[in-house]
């Protein structure tokens, strides 16, 4: 029975660490998600280049990378983070959100009405 246990016991420490780095990727990158949306939908009001970033960064995980650039009539907000405890892995999530910019939303007006 000892033996048995002894075998088990770092299989099951083994599956229940990479349950928990899971979940750790996946709330990252709900954060990064939520964080990208957040930013692009500040961009595309047109606010400032400063403002649109401190704001992504506050909704993102801590240490994430943000890049912010602008399109024709587009905006697209990039989030890149590493997901905590697990800093010593290569892991990266990253998430985009792309929005039109305030004016540019629908067809262009042409004059006419349609009943």
């Amino acid at each position: 029975m000892t033996a048995e246990a002894a075998v088990v016991l770092p299989v099951l420490v083994a599956f229940t660490m990479a349950l928990v780095g899971g979940l750790f990727m996946v709330a990252t990158q709900i954060q990064c998600v939520d964080a990208a949306r957040t930013g692009a939908r500040a961009a595309a009001r047109q606010d400032p280049a400063d403002a649109v970033v401190a704001i992504t960064r506050a909704a993102a995980p801590g240490g994430a990378q943000v890049t912010v650039a602008s399109e024709e009539h587009q905006v697209r907000v990039t989030v890149v983070a590493r997901p905590p405890l697990l800093g010593s892995l290569p892991l990266e999530v990253r998430a985009e959100a792309v929005a039109a910019t305030e004016g540019t939303v629908g067809p262009p007006p042409t004059g006419e009405v349609s009943p």
